[in-house]
């Protein structure tokens, strides 16, 4: 699915056991968490997920036996289970699972209510990887067990003692929707789980359903389905409350049970397909080892040397959080769910389609860590996306569910398709996407359109005005409001695309943008050096203050945000009164603690010191943050985690450098952690990362070489970290104020520095 790794990777040591994945399951323990983490943003919200990277499905304990939003199906804290379920929740997200199937096995009498059947578990017997779980289940005697590959699964129960055990198969459909059939001679059950659409459109129809059937090793089963706590013998139940279906065994003690799971969005056929090219046979030990020499491989891409244990459980857990979504959604003969569709699949002629992009968020971080290490997957994500503008008439903004949902603020999946067009990364159809990138920026969507989610929220008054003023309360959206956050995301989106119109030739259109995207100085207030909301008539909005979570602003404060201006640093620096203002004005956040890691638009601050004649800053923040807002166990992420953009911004800022400017092609530099490391391009090539600390603890960056000359610049550019090559930092315990301090050794902006 992900291509081929480079063979170095394969002589890669054992890096799975190093992965946590509970991490994020329990509420966060981090510094910031516990000053301005509100309700949900406690938790991370990832789950102990089995499976491979990128896959269709996740496997997971099930705790919570429901699709309702901002819950996610496994909590630390909980104590009992209620089966095993295969899962489409967007990693460490509040929103909600689809499609998704739970399996349960009990033992002794039949019963078919959760509160009846759930077992008691305790983490002292559980073993989570990323490709394999297990637990016991005291309650009925029994070791369950499950490994999974890209779409499918295989679980196991071992019985310790002679008993009746009970499979029970429920779709989770929380609308009383869904289909599920038994076949007790064949051991089979099968159906699905119609997806529903929130945000824009919520509740209706997504246009496809979760399939799935479930194949059981043993013969000779007695069969059945169930509505809540009534069962029966009828072999088929549709579109009832709390419905599933049974297969019941004699089991001896000490037997193994074992299914297999294949699932699909596209149709049952499908789901069959998919089982029987993924898992062909009942081998669960080989299939296990399969599975975890792909984690391997994937991990592997990165090697990390450090005496500290604890650092290396950290980051390959990180890694491991990078790679849940996007989510792999075509089967293995490449059909798919049509985009915005009404049950019409479409047929990929190669690579694959993909979806459920948390796109205000994975454009930061996450998808560039991507760019870096599988540019190949890169051009399936953007061609996915092209895909759906095709199918659906416009670019999506935030792509879930396979629908449209406007969810969160900004056009980043513009920025996301520029910022892989800028590093060369083109094997998709780049005129289909500038046109609908273009469409967009410039096309006020229709009434059925906007209502529907597409188009750009509010783009109406930013053309009109150059911002989006406080007037305009954006009401046909999840996010109303939020009109300078807009203003400003909307500013940067419209550079990244202005990049592309200059590569395509396209001058108006690049003169334009270009323009626009300086529009973050019209809801900058000099009087106070921060953004602030502005009315249509140019007064400003009062009272001001800056470090409340204002309407106007995105889940954060007008301090906070006033540094949402990734493509022109020098240009807000200049506003502020030039770059010893913007140094005082970033001590000013740090100092007053309102610098706050758990949400994503604050995750380019401590970078920006690179852009002031104090970069050493950088290398303290960073540091800082790495140690009070990342830890071990399950408490140890800040914030929910957000499809792994939390988890890519540890993973980079471990390794050194940070795409603060995605699309610019540059990284900044601050101090690695690791003594060494080595990263496996997909070229063939390897960059290496070497640190030589003066003494234990040293995090000031003193002296930097690339390639054994010395290096004066504060930022990396991405074509000559792909050519490989060996990076060589001397750090000591003190900093070192004259490093990279000039204007000329500074990263580049929009407006010169």
């Amino acid at each position: 699915m992900l291509g081929p790794l480079p063979a170095a990777v394969a002589q890669a040591p054992d890096l799975v056991h190093y992965v946590q994945p509970l991490a994020g399951t329990a509420a966060s323990t981090t510094v910031g968490a516990l000053k301005h983490g509100e309700g949900t943003e406690h938790l991370a919200n990832t789950i102990p997920a089995v499976g491979t990277p990128f896959g269709m499905t996740q496997w997971t304990p099930q705790t919570r036996p429901s699709e309702t939003k901002c819950q996610a199906p496994y909590y630390f804290r909980d104590t009992v289970l209620t089966g095993f379920r295969a899962s489409h929740w967007l990693s460490g997200s509040c929103t909600q699972d689809y499609g998704s199937v739970t399996i349960m096995p009990i033992t002794g009498r039949l019963r078919t209510q959760a509160a009846a059947y759930a077992a008691g578990f305790s983490h002292r017997t559980e073993t989570a990887t990323p490709a394999y779980y297990q637990v016991s289940l005291p309650k009925y005697r029994l070791r369950a067990e499950m490994t999974a590959t890209a779409r499918c699964s295989m679980l196991q129960f071992t019985a310790a003692q002679a008993d009746s055990l009970y499979v029970l198969v429920a779709p989770n459909s929380d609308q009383g929707q869904g289909f599920v059939q038994v076949d007790a001679a064949k051991g089979e059950v099968w159906g699905y789980n119609p997806a529903h659409r929130i945000y824009q459109g919520w509740g209706q129809p997504a246009g496809f359903s979760g399939y799935f059937v479930v194949q059981v090793e043993r013969r000779g089963a007695r069969g059945g389905t169930f509505s809540g706590g009534r069962a029966s013998g009828a072999l088929s139940l549709k579109d009832q409350k709390d419905l599933g279906a049974f297969l019941g065994f004699k089991v001896a003690k000490g037997e193994t049970l074992r299914l297999r799971v294949g699932t699909s969005f596209s149709s049952l056929a499908g789901a069959r397909r998919n089982l029987a090219a993924e898992i062909p046979g009942w081998d669960f030990g080989a299939l296990l080892a399969q599975n975890k020499a792909v984690w391997q491989k994937a991990l592997g891409q990165i090697q990390v040397e450090t005496a500290q244990e604890r650092d290396k459980r950290i980051f390959y857990t990180a890694l491991y959080h990078t790679m849940q979504q996007p989510r792999l959604f075509n089967d293995v003969d490449g059909t798919y769910p049509a985009f915005a569709g009404n049950y019409q699949n479409q047929r990929l002629a190669k690579g694959n389609y993909y979806d459920d992009f948390s796109m205000w968020d994975i454009y930061r971080a996450e998808l560039p860590l991507y760019e870096i290490l599988r540019p190949a997957l890169v051009n399936d994500l953007v061609n996915s996306l092209v895909l759906k503008g095709q199918q659906g008439g416009w670019l999506p903004i935030f792509p879930c569910w396979n629908s449209y949902t406007s969810a969160m603020i900004g056009d980043h999946g513009t920025a996301f398709i520029a910022s892989a067009y800028a590093k060369g990364i083109r094997g998709y159809d780049v005129p289909a996407a500038y046109r609908l990138m273009r469409q967009n920026a410039f096309d006020p969507a229709g009434p059925a359109d906007y209502a529907n989610g597409k188009g750009r929220r509010a783009l109406s008054s930013y053309l009109r005005y150059g911002f989006v003023p406080l007037e305009d309360s954006v009401q046909e959206a999840f996010h109303k409001k939020e009109q300078v956050s807009r203003t400003l995301e909307y500013g940067y989106d419209d550079y990244a695309l202005a990049q592309v119109a200059k590569g395509l030739g396209k001058t108006a259109d690049y003169d334009t943008l270009t323009k626009r995207a300086q529009g973050y100085r019209r809801v900058f207030d000099p009087a106070v050096g921060l953004v602030r909301g502005r009315h249509a008539d140019g007064r400003w909005g009062s009272p001001f203050r800056p470090d409340v979570r204002e309407p106007y602003i995105t889940e954060g404060t007008p301090r906070q945000y006033t540094f949402y201006v990734p493509h022109d640093v020098p240009g807000l620096a200049r506003l502020m009164g030039g770059p010893a203002r913007l140094e005082a004005a970033l001590d000013s956040l740090f100092a007053k603690n309102e610098y706050w890691h758990g949400n994503e638009p604050g995750h380019q601050i401590p970078f920006m010191y690179n852009y002031t004649a104090a970069p050493w800053k950088t290398q303290q923040q960073v540091r800082r943050i790495l140690a009070e807002e990342y830890s071990d166990g399950p408490g140890g992420l800040s914030g929910n985690d957000d499809a792994g953009q939390m988890s890519a911004w540890y993973v980079f800022a471990a390794l050194g450098f940070y795409p603060l400017d995605p699309v610019s092609g540059e990284y900044l530099l601050c101090a690695p952690l690791f003594a060494r490391t080595r990263v496996q391009l997909p070229s063939g090539k390897t960059l290496e990362i070497n640190c030589r600390c003066a003494t234990p603890g040293a995090q000031y960056i003193a002296t930097v070489r690339w390639n054994g000359r010395p290096y004066p610049r504060s930022f990396l550019r991405h074509a000559d970290l792909m050519q490989g090559g060996r990076l060589e930092l001397d750090l000591q315990a003190a900093p070192a104020p004259k490093w990279a301090s000039e204007k000329q050794n500074r990263p580049s902006g929009l407006s010169a520095n």
